[in-house]
């Protein structure tokens, strides 16, 4: 069997996201739930279908970004679509500016997206109280906004793409919505969710879902609050986010996992946030993990031969690479991170045709091992010997920083969970020699 090049370098683009309820991509996807530790998505999803259609839930995932969290939720998404559910998916970061978000922000992303779901199914719904906010809000944006003559989503549109370059009239916004979030929220629940969830079962479905991508990538800066973002608006107006009634999944920022702040943010949510591990290249003892490497090279190989059984494609690794011996070794340098392991790939494309080297392969590494070191402080390599060492991240408030650049990965065994160094860093002279 001939590889396809340039299909293969199309479908190692770090940046793409699968969407598995599309034919051509489900080809590509790989099931990791085993070998992670914990079945994640079958746990958010099982939440959702055992309860009463009328019982709103409201749950929290997270991870490293780019370990594969959006190809999850999209896996959710089909798999709720299956089972007769009106799921609406959007990634906050087209909408929102990450530096700077508030709660009436997001609350307003998910009106317009639910609304947009609905009309493209000739569901139109025109809230009353929205109708009269938007009047108010075009005198002093001086944007005419007529919501009778426009769909809903396209009114809220209006406003929000105003204000989303401006951080001026973001802020003039923001002050003359904050005093109204509990009539926003009101509204978006009696005048939106509630008829939408009528109309959506007289089409056969059970229930409405919101899945809320991306916000796991808002900016650590502090707000004029004196809260960091991540603790202001999931813990100080988590409240406000946990009231809506239909299903909801928030992303959050994986920072929020390793701060003082975990056991309000449980408390205001009333659930545990769901953590997507790695998948482990190696165990806790430092000795490889067979069956993480196996489907990691099975990642690699389905996006070379898309759609042919592992048990063919594995005799076609030399189609590939040189040797079955620099797949693993990618596999490796990856640890297990799958966005970490496609840019690794990515690259070694962009300098040589298949079959790749290992000379190709390590140099992509070195090269990238340099641009992580370059960011790393001396205090931060103290931090970075010591997880190597212990398996470890508590104690210190400064392992935040090695969480949120990637320096550190999680992983999850029998035990729970446990930490080591990106093994990207593992032959860095300043971690190996101190």
């Amino acid at each position: 069997m001939k590889l396809d090049f340039v299909r293969f370098f199309q479908a190692c683009n770090p940046s793409k996201t699968l969407v598995v309820g599309d034919a051509e991509d489900r080809k590509y996807y790989i099931d990791f739930s085993k070998v992670r530790g914990a079945r994640i998505i079958e746990e958010l999803g099982r939440t959702i279908t055992r309860l009463s259609p009328d019982q709103p839930t409201c749950q929290l995932f997270t991870g490293h970004i780019g370990c594969g969290k959006s190809t999850e939720l999209l896996r959710l998404k089909a798999e709720l679509e299956q089972q007769a559910f009106h799921v609406v998916y959007f990634e906050s970061s087209q909408s929102l500016d990450m530096a700077d978000v508030d709660v009436t922000d997001i609350l307003l992303a998910i009106a317009r997206e639910v609304s947009q779901s609905l009309e493209a199914i000739k569901i139109n719904l025109k809230p009353g109280y929205f109708k009269t906010l938007f009047t108010d809000i075009s005198n002093f944006l001086l944007t005419p906004i007529e919501v009778s003559e426009i769909q809903f989503s396209t009114g809220i549109a209006n406003i929000t793409t105003r204000t989303k370059d401006s951080p001026k009239l973001r802020n003039q916004l923001r002050q003359y919505l904050e005093p109204r979030t509990n009539g926003i929220i009101e509204s978006i629940n009696n005048e939106l969710f509630k008829p939408a969830q009528d109309l959506l079962k007289k089409h056969g479905k059970k229930g409405l879902v919101v899945i809320v991508d991306n916000l796991d990538r808002v900016d650590n800066s502090i707000k004029p609050s004196g809260y960091y973002q991540p603790e202001y608006l999931f813990v100080e107006r988590g409240e406000q986010l946990n009231q809506l009634n239909c299903h909801v999944v928030y992303t959050i920022p994986l920072v929020l996992i390793f701060s003082n702040a975990l056991g309000r943010l449980t408390n205001r949510f009333g659930v545990d946030p769901k953590v997507l591990p790695m998948v482990p290249v190696q165990q806790r003892d430092g000795s490889e993990c067979y069956e993480g490497i196996l489907r990691l090279q099975q990642l690699v190989m389905a996006r070379a031969f898309p759609g042919v059984d592992w048990g063919i494609s594995q005799n076609l690794i030399t189609e590939v690479f040189d040797n079955s011996d620099t797949l693993k070794q990618l596999c490796l340098a990856s640890g297990g991170h799958v966005r970490n392991l496609l840019m690794l790939l990515y690259r070694c494309l962009q300098r040589e045709d298949p079959p790749i080297s290992r000379e190709c392969l390590d140099s992509v590494i070195r090269q990238r091992r340099n641009e992580l070191s370059l960011a790393i402080s001396l205090q931060e390599w103290d931090w970075l010997r010591d997880v190597a060492k212990h398996k470890d991240l508590r104690g210190q408030d400064g392992y935040q920083v090695l969480i949120r650049n990637m320096f550190v990965f999680e992983y999850r065994d029998y035990d729970g969970s446990w930490f080591d160094v990106n093994p990207i860093l593992a032959e860095a002279k300043e971690l190996v020699f101190g």
